[in-house]
């Protein structure tokens, strides 16, 4: 049979595979926050852990043809609140990885935890099944935006967790969000200054925003303007880095040597395999990078995945698209990429996206060498700009174009 002319001429080509990291996904929750649009579930009734793990596991033996001897650098578990399963399920999920995969030995492995669900034993549970790094979901040290947020755990709780979870695991990252419901700039700085009383070795900071199928969607809260959220991302960005901490990606900061592996490793547009409700993949094979999304709803996902087919959509990543979904991540790190990670992690040259380079750099919002890609101060302040510039469709570009003069950029 004849290879298409357009697989044939237009299919990536690598060398050698990108970096490979597994996600596991643990959709349930205690209480599903109004601002969340994760795949996520409350947990009205108990939550079907042995069953899903079984379901997780069979995922995995499912997917081991795609990605045989590949040895992950790093585990995620995220959610929903992974934290809602015990040690002892947490144990079984790495066991079973660890016995179809060659688990690299100093492997990152993350659990995504919750405040309101924090048990010490239950912490110490985690870090004997494996679990060396834990990313707890503080959102706030403010009782009040707590509340508001909709988040079950109070700032007790909030600081107990924060102080166990240090004592337990020497890598931690804490969440936080900014732009609140009635924040200011006051108890912004209150709550970057509690953090680093705790003095982490990673924190995030995510701007709250209003996502489509939330409840704050559907009953928008009164938030701060663009200019008081510009204050307080510049806030928050000063005390850290008077901290010490590295602004490595657009919500991360880390002390030196603590940057998240499994998060750098989507941003370098690395291969990952997701199991689990709802999860997605990005793997590369020799003439093609494929995406895969498993089945959302858990009890539709378990009765696929224990037959064998968890997979709901698949399908590969076209030539047009992949400049884009490269640059979509990359962007995002703030000292940028070598040049010649774009050969390496698409299969394809830099040529590809060598006319919005040129845009990007002509508006300021990037600068480059023969060696290096990385955002300008400009180009990290308006990165959906940017990385618009880089979209498939002509008629996006447009757009991003006629929005540059609103940046003071030239179009």
């Amino acid at each position: 049979m004849s290879v298409p002319v357009q697989s044939a001429l237009f299919a990536p080509r690598f060398v050698a595979p990108p970096p490979f990291a597994l996600y596991v996904h643990i959709p349930w929750c205690l209480k599903k926050c109004p601002y969340c649009d994760f795949n996520s579930h409350e947990s009205r009734d108990d939550v079907p852990e042995a069953k899903y793990v079984d379901a997780l596991i069979a995922d995995l033996d499912s997917a081991l043809p795609s990605v045989w001897g590949r040895r992950p650098a790093s585990v995620f578990f995220g959610g929903g609140t992974p934290s809602l399963f015990s040690p002892e399920a947490i144990d079984r999920i790495l066991s079973a990885i660890r016995a179809r995969l060659p688990l690299s030995p100093d492997a990152e492995i993350t659990l995504e935890a919750n405040p309101g669900t924090f048990e010490r034993s239950r912490f110490a549970g985690f870090r004997a099944a494996g679990v060396n790094r834990l990313s707890l979901g503080v959102q706030s040290f403010d009782p009040r935006f707590l509340t508001a947020l909709g988040r079950v755990h109070d700032d007790g709780e909030a600081r107990a967790a924060a102080e166990a979870a240090l004592a337990i695991f020497a890598n931690v990252n804490f969440d936080l969000m900014y732009a609140l419901p009635g924040q200011g700039l006051t108890e912004v700085r209150a709550d970057v200054a509690a953090a680093l009383a705790f003095s982490p070795p990673h924190l995030s900071f995510y701007h709250l925003t209003i996502e489509p199928n939330t409840l704050f969607y559907r009953h928008r809260p009164a938030l701060p303007d663009v200019d008081a959220a510009a204050d307080m991302e510049d806030a928050i960005d000063d005390a850290l880095s008077d901290a010490g901490y590295l602004h490595y990606e657009t919500s991360a900061y880390a002390r030196a040597g603590s940057e998240c592996r499994h998060n750098l490793n989507y941003w370098r547009f690395g291969d990952y395999l997701g199991i689990g409700a709802g999860a997605h993949s990005k793997l590369s094979f020799p003439d093609r990078i494929v995406r895969q999304v498993r089945y959302r709803q858990p009890r539709q996902y378990m009765s696929e995945a224990m037959r064998g087919a968890p997979i709901a959509e698949e399908h590969d990543v076209s030539r047009a698209e992949v400049g884009f979904e490269f640059m979509l991540n990359a962007l995002r790190l703030t000292d940028g990429v070598p040049a010649s990670l774009f050969v390496e992690r698409t299969g394809f040259p830099l040529t590809l996206v060598q006319l919005e380079l040129d845009h990007a750099e002509r508006r300021g919002l990037i600068e480059r060498d023969h060696l290096h890609i990385k955002p300008t101060l400009l180009g990290r302040r308006f990165l959906n700009d940017l990385q618009a510039l880089f979209l498939p469709q002509t008629t996006a570009k447009s757009k991003a174009s006629e929005a540059a003069p609103l940046l003071g950029i030239e179009p």
